[in-house]
């Protein structure tokens, strides 16, 4: 029997192996060079901020739309051809790995009046890892922001959709087993928000906190029955024309000399990327069978900083499409608008343009191919 089992093709044997696994893959398409099986996912579940956010900020800051300038053109002109809740001209990353994956758009949770079936995003603009009460010292009225929209409030909401979904344990682990969860990005607001009255040492100081949230987040979802992650690191956010305007300093050492970003607060977001790696390491060694992919953010934006040109964007490269002058946001009368926002990376000063977001769509595609690929290799040894 085993003499026969050899004689067959490699590519039954994967067949027959994941037939009796009741796994179901297909192959996807992909940019990237790997060309691994991808496993097939029958819907997405999505948490983080306004880099995922498809349309429940809206609803969020519905009282006061002077916050809300994504309502307001020409925020998703370049493919919705109208405002949808993005904080972008058009498609956000999850935009382009679900179509990638054959999956409808994900809907806002708090926007959506159909099922969830397929997937929900529990993303809002301007949430943070840690819980709103962190960054309100209750020394007076202060600042409203962050609002209570957290990682930890986002959980809730999706275990609140949870009986709509699955009606007992083994459906909920069978259902969830093939969903897809993105898990972030979370942490450059946590540290935006507290730059205004925080050192960067002090900043530096609660990151562990940050990425203990986090993996809190997956540890949660996995005894749920959740089995695939994908979870981003944090972006440059000393390369973001705003936060450069903001928090720039007079001393031309606070520089990179090659890219004009903000050294020190790159510097923050790497030390986010490589503690959040480290606690994703351990979450592989605690779950073997569960695929918990890192998704780059950090590296493709510098990429593109530093080499504009190779992705088709203009030089000046840390200047926004959308925006300005003065205090003026993006979606404000008066605003201006580039005209090709396919050749810039900025969008609006703190979010990308839809070309930016799908470059490095296609990496993270390309990371899930690889580990869903080295995933099955590990099941045919």
């Amino acid at each position: 029997m085993a003499t026969e089992m050899c004689k067959l093709p490699c590519a039954v044997l994967l067949f027959l192996l994941v037939a009796k696994l009741g796994w179901t893959w297909a192959l996807i398409p992909s940019s990237s060079s790997v060309g691994l099986a991808v496993r097939r996912y029958d819907s997405i579940f999505s948490f983080g901020d306004s880099f995922a956010d498809t349309g429940n900020n809206p609803v969020v800051f519905a009282a006061n739309s002077i916050f809300n300038p994504v309502t307001r053109p020409p925020y998703g002109s370049t493919f919705f051809g109208r405002p949808t809740g993005r904080n972008s001209d058009g498609r956000l990353i999850i935009d382009f790995i679900a179509q990638r994956l054959g999956l409808p758009l994900v809907p806002p949770s708090l926007a959506h009046n159909g099922n969830f079936r397929r997937g929900a995003n529990f993303a809002v603009g301007g949430s943070t890892a840690l819980d709103a009460a962190f960054f309100h010292d209750g020394s007076g009225p202060g600042s409203k922001f962050p609002l209570n929209t957290s990682l930890g409030v986002q959980l809730q909401w999706f275990e609140s959709l949870k009986p709509s979904l699955c009606r007992n344990t083994q459906e909920c682990e069978a259902f969830f087993s093939r969903s897809l969860f993105l898990v972030g990005e979370f942490g450059v607001n946590d540290y935006h928000f507290s730059l205004p009255t925080k050192s960067l040492h002090e900043i530096t100081s609660f990151v562990p906190d940050v990425i203990g949230t986090i993996s809190m987040a997956i540890e949660r979802l996995i005894k749920h029955g959740a089995t695939s992650f994908v979870v981003p690191g944090t972006a440059p956010s000393g390369c973001m024309p705003q936060i450069i305007s903001h928090y720039g300093k007079d001393d031309p050492a606070e520089y990179n000399s090659t890219t004009g970003c903000l050294e020190g607060i790159n510097k923050l977001g790497m030390h986010h990327n490589l503690l959040l790696q480290e606690a994703l390491e351990k979450l592989r060694g605690r779950h073997p069978d569960a695929m918990i992919v890192y998704a780059d953010f950090f590296a493709p934006i510098m990429d593109m900083v530093e080499s504009p040109r190779k992705y088709g964007f203009e030089e000046d490269v840390l200047s926004i499409c959308c925006g300005g002058p003065g205090t003026l946001f993006c979606g404000d009368e008066g605003a201006q608008v580039c005209q090709k926002p396919a050749a810039r990376l900025s969008w609006d000063g703190v979010h990308l343009t839809e070309a930016a977001y799908r470059y490095i769509a296609d990496g993270w595609l390309g990371s899930i191919d690889s580990s869903a690929g080295e995933k099955m290799h590990q099941l045919v040894r």
